[in-house]
């Protein structure tokens, strides 16, 4: 099942060059893992509530390859690039299967609520 890699960050002008190193080298890093971008710098349009930093979404097949990618040597060595110039937070998420209903899980919260 697809898992994420999801960072939501606070980059503060004028950005480190580290940060720079660590962009341009992250995707060598993914490559092995099957991880691609899927949200990286994008404007938001913000809809909802405040919104400040910005998002990074890196999709992977399974969340096996995501912890493994995350655990990864190469990873390792240039992720001090960015969380030593960059507050953030970054977590690996699993995704739903392809039959997901929305539905389901909210009357089985309901019954577990009310249990």
């Amino acid at each position: 099942m697809t898992a994420y890699a999801l960072a939501h960050l606070h980059p503060q002008p004028p950005l480190h060059d580290d940060v720079f190193t660590y962009i341009e080298r992250i995707q060598d890093t993914l490559d092995p893992f099957g991880g691609r971008f899927l949200v990286h710098a994008t404007d938001a349009v913000v809809i909802e509530g405040p919104f400040e930093g910005g998002y990074v979404l890196i999709e992977f097949p399974d969340m096996d390859k995501a912890q493994a990618w995350y655990d990864s040597d190469a990873y390792q060595a240039i992720l001090p690039m960015r969380t030593d110039n960059m507050e953030g937070t970054a977590v690996l998420l699993q995704g739903v299967p392809p039959n997901y209903d929305a539905a389901a899980t909210g009357r089985a919260m309901r019954a577990a609520q009310n249990a």
